[in-house]
């Protein structure tokens, strides 16, 4: 990767806190962090009007609030039962939105559209930036394929749904975990898979 773990360092510190600003140099040059489309994309899927922390039954208990902030996107504790502002939310979801972007665009060996980026970002903050960088989406990416990184957010290469299930919490005789398909995030992926596609 283009950047040196310093420099990195260095630029998100700059970024963190601003919405909006421009990636300098390297892998991302001239991407937005947390663009209006990214910003708008995950408030049409995650309640952005969830001002009190509620225990998100898809993620087994997990304490969310605002456009689906977890312990997985920001430092800040997350008590279920609290209550926060409109403006701590949106502070908080801005400043989360580029300490994503800021890690998964280290997963980047190539430089992606702004479409491709938003919509990994999306299946970042809906999967954790490991998931995100570890996908066979990210492989696909970094050979170049867009196209074919931009399906497997969405179905595998023999055409089924990925990244649409949830663990029922069950184990099955294997001893596997049993899961279970869900609509709405089939079509969470559907659509990143549209918004990634604007651009390739």
């Amino acid at each position: 990767m283009d950047l040196a773990e310093g420099e990195q360092a260095a630029w998100g510190a700059r970024v963190m806190s601003k919405s909006g600003a421009k990636v300098g140099t390297g892998i991302g040059a001239g991407l937005v962090l947390c663009s209006a489309m990214v910003y708008a994309f995950l408030g049409r899927w995650e309640d952005g009007s969830q001002l009190t922390v509620y225990a998100d039954k898809l993620a087994q208990g997990l304490p969310t609030v605002c456009r689906g902030l977890t312990k997985h996107v920001t430092r800040t504790p997350i008590i279920v039962g609290e209550t926060w502002s409109a403006a701590k939310c949106e502070a908080e979801e801005r400043r989360a939105i580029v300490a994503v972007q800021t890690n998964l665009l280290r997963c980047f060996t190539r430089n992606p559209s702004q479409a491709v980026f938003d919509a990994a970002t999306s299946h970042a903050w809906n999967f954790g930036v490991s998931a995100t960088c570890g996908s066979s989406a990210m492989r696909a990416w970094n050979a170049g394929e867009w196209q074919l990184g931009c399906q497997r957010l969405y179905r595998s290469d023999a055409g089924r749904p990925v990244w649409s299930y949830v663990k029922t919490g069950r184990r099955l005789a294997n001893g596997s975990w049993e899961y279970r398909f869900v609509r709405g995030l089939a079509n969470r992926r559907q659509a990143e898979y549209t918004l990634c596609m604007g651009a390739v």
